[in-house]
């Protein structure tokens, strides 16, 4: 079991951030990813389509012998991560108690400002893990739903991206947060951008970073982690491969395989 890969998920490209920190952090491991390209964004839909479509995905990474499910997406997290649990036979993590815990360990003043979609921020699942660990956190939370489709689109350094951003950040410039989780995979591909309007003394939480420290401690946990060896990258989507595997090229570098188109029954 320990030579199974480990699977991977996301709405589009976003998670493709995570994924290569994986591979940087486990670098013997056997990565399988999944970006749902025909049904992105994720984050203006209701909770019961979020769970459809996260079940749907999750099912054809387990079909394929993962070890472990890695929801890289932060609205999935939000919304669909219990029926995950409750319905797959793969251990499943999500991104938001990682993220959640890191921010708490970065923050001076309490102060926590989450960046996330329509659905993240409805979900309030950054709060509930926030309080959980710390309730006299004060937590703010902004919506962004326009940064999706600036990462999706390759439109992170032109200046609309900046004007956008701005608008968004303003509100958490005035919350006096010095910690920002980036609560969506898409978001660190902006973090250069957003590190810049909001300054250095604002952490900047990456789900990315978070997200594979914690895969590493659950495969050593669980005695799950590969012998050795180097690993592999396969990436999947359900729409446009062509276009989805020049994004992961410019993320992960020219040496990337082709996706593979795949289409799920939703």
């Amino acid at each position: 079991m320990k030579k199974q890969p480990i699977g991977v998920f996301d709405s589009g490209i976003g998670g493709l951030t995570i994924l290569r920190a994986l591979h940087r952090a486990l670098p013997h491991e056997n990565l399988l990813y999944f970006g749902d390209t025909a049904n992105v964004p994720y984050g203006g839909k209701s909770k019961a389509a979020v769970t459809r479509l996260a079940l749907d995905v999750a099912r054809f990474l387990e079909s394929c012998g993962v070890k472990l499910i890695v929801v890289a997406c932060n609205t999935a997290s939000a919304q669909a991560l219990s029926a995950l649990r409750r319905q797959l036979t793969v251990p499943v993590l999500g991104v938001i108690e990682p993220g959640a815990q890191a921010a708490l360990a970065a923050t001076r003043n309490r102060k926590i400002a989450v960046l996330g979609t329509q659905g993240t921020v409805e979900s309030k699942a950054y709060i509930k893990a926030i309080h959980k660990r710390c309730p006299q956190a004060h937590v703010f939370q902004q919506a962004c739903p326009l940064f999706v489709p600036l990462a999706e689109e390759g439109f992170a350094d032109k200046p609309a991206a900046e004007l956008i951003a701005r608008e968004y950040l303003q509100p958490v410039q005035q919350s006096g947060a010095d910690t920002v989780i980036l609560g969506c995979t898409h978001y660190p591909i902006l973090k250069n951008l957003l590190a810049r309007i909001l300054g250095p003394r604002v952490n900047l939480v990456d789900s990315a970073d978070t997200l594979a420290a914690a895969a590493c401690q659950f495969l050593q946990a669980h005695h799950l982690a590969a012998p050795g060896g180097k690993g592999s990258v396969k990436l999947y989507t359900s729409d446009a491969p062509e276009k989805f595997t020049a994004s992961a090229r410019k993320l992960l570098g020219q040496q990337t395989p082709r996706a593979t188109l795949k289409k799920l029954n939703v």
